[in-house]
């Protein structure tokens, strides 16, 4: 599932843009890894039944090399990814704006679950109970149900917070 990403100058010379094209100037998808992780929140884009947008905040984690978070099954996001997985997450950390374009995949093997559980955990101090392939927030009224989704990136964007550096990452086959 995980695909390898290859850093790479988003501009080159002949776009005239006033973004740096020196290839010293490309980040490491480990700095999209660390915005992620420190991000308090992001905001996912994800595609409505009548194909407009729908995006809403949400707490991102990261989780087997890959961002993750949570959902309701029947909020809207979740019923959006369950027809159509493309979905555009954004976060920034102050030292990138970041952008990454994929697909919404339900976390459904026990032990990734739990990894995510974990991430959560060790983010926000949010301890979610896992029950039948399901993360539940018993401490909440109801025990409401949160299924856990990995964003499986096919391209992603980072502009660094100077407002002249732009990466762009692509996901190759490893």
């Amino acid at each position: 599932m995980t695909k390898k990403p290859v850093a790479e100058l988003l501009f080159g010379e002949t776009d005239a843009v006033p973004i740096s094209t020196d290839p010293a100037t490309v980040k490491s998808w480990d700095l999209a890894r660390v915005c992620v992780e420190s991000a308090p929140r992001a905001w996912l884009s994800s595609v409505r039944p009548d194909s407009g947008p729908h995006a809403v905040p949400l707490m991102p984690v990261w989780a087997d090399d890959l961002p993750c978070f949570a959902s309701r099954p029947g909020s809207r996001k979740s019923r959006n990814l369950a027809r159509d997985p493309r979905c555009v997450l954004t976060a920034t950390d102050g030292t990138l704006d970041l952008v990454i374009e994929g697909e919404a995949v339900r976390v459904a093997d026990e032990d990734g679950i739990r990894r995510v559980l974990d991430a959560f955990k060790a983010k926000y101090g949010w301890e979610l109970a896992l029950r039948d392939g399901s993360a539940f927030a018993d401490d909440l009224p109801g025990s409401p149900e949160y299924g856990l989704y990995r964003i499986v990136p096919t391209r992603a964007f980072g502009y660094g917070a100077d407002g002249a550096t732009a990466t762009r990452w692509r996901f190759e086959e490893e």
